[in-house]
């Protein structure tokens, strides 16, 4: 039983380390002094200051997170009301919607950006901002519906009902009543969103142009020479993804324990 356990220790052990070792080297040789990127000369903060007094890089990065940010918001609204339409279907119209949106899910991304690219190019799109923009909420959407109609599924049909017997607006009853019981899967259709859109390549490649690139082509681009600035960008979003992947953990758990002792406090109060 111990050979088993210490088995599977050490295998867990070396997925971990094949999985994040390359983060960590990536991370230590965004300090080195040289250009080296196999040989450690000294630390230093050098090309975290080129990182910051490089225009082209600042301006992917505020691409990115605006492009981000805008899609997330959009895809999750779309995403969330299809969702509740479709709860309000016919059963072959529900199986109908929700085959047609595992299409672009399963589909590869090489394929999805062409026809983006060939869609846009038929409507005279000037390729820029705004394009990549429909992009990234087109593919983002999907994910969303994925993440939030099992919870709609979950839901008792009859509470919007209810309120609304109750004296509530059609709008109050979906604010009040629908969405509070929703959150958990709009809040992971929220994450997995901003993170398909931050992390997008393949799709905005093909879709953008006038000069407009988001953080994976500007590496994409700074892979073909040797630039050590690279190695700077991707330690800061780790960074920045770690951090809010605690704070998306530790919040709602500081939350739920703050609330529980309220709970348990008014249960003394009511006791004594």
């Amino acid at each position: 039983m111990k050979k088993k356990k210490i088995g599977a220790i050490l295998y867990i052990a070396l997925c971990f380390i094949f999985l994040y070792l390359p983060i960590v080297v990536t991370m230590f040789y965004s300090f080195n002094s040289s250009k080296s990127l196999t040989k450690f000369q000294s630390f230093s903060l050098r090309w975290y200051q080129n990182l910051f007094e490089s225009s082209e890089i600042m301006s992917a990065v505020w691409v990115s997170l605006s492009i981000a940010i805008l899609a997330t918001i959009i895809s999750t609204v779309l995403g969330t009301l299809t969702s509740i339409g479709l709860s309000k279907n016919k059963k072959v119209l529900k199986e109908l919607v929700i085959n047609v949106n595992n299409v672009p899910i399963m589909n590869p991304d090489i394929v999805t950006a062409i026809g983006l690219m060939i869609l846009f190019s038929a409507f005279h799109l000037e390729k820029g901002y705004l394009t990549m923009l429909l992009a990234h909420i087109a593919f983002c959407t999907p994910y969303v519906i994925t993440s939030v109609y099992p919870k709609v599924r979950t839901m008792d049909p009859n509470l919007a009902n209810a309120a609304m017997d109750l004296g509530a607006t059609p709008f109050q009853a979906l604010t009040k009543v629908i969405l509070p019981m929703l959150k958990e899967g709009i809040f992971a259709g929220v994450l997995l969103a901003f993170t398909m859109s931050f992390d997008d390549f393949v799709i905005s490649y093909f879709v953008t142009g006038n000069g407009v690139s988001n953080i994976s082509i500007v590496v994409y681009n700074m892979t073909k020479r040797t630039n050590p600035t690279i190695n700077a960008l991707s330690t800061i979003v780790i960074l920045v993804i770690a951090i809010t992947l605690i704070l998306v953990n530790v919040i709602p758990a500081i939350a739920g324990r703050k609330k529980k002792n309220d709970t348990d406090q008014q249960k003394e109060e009511i006791i004594s």
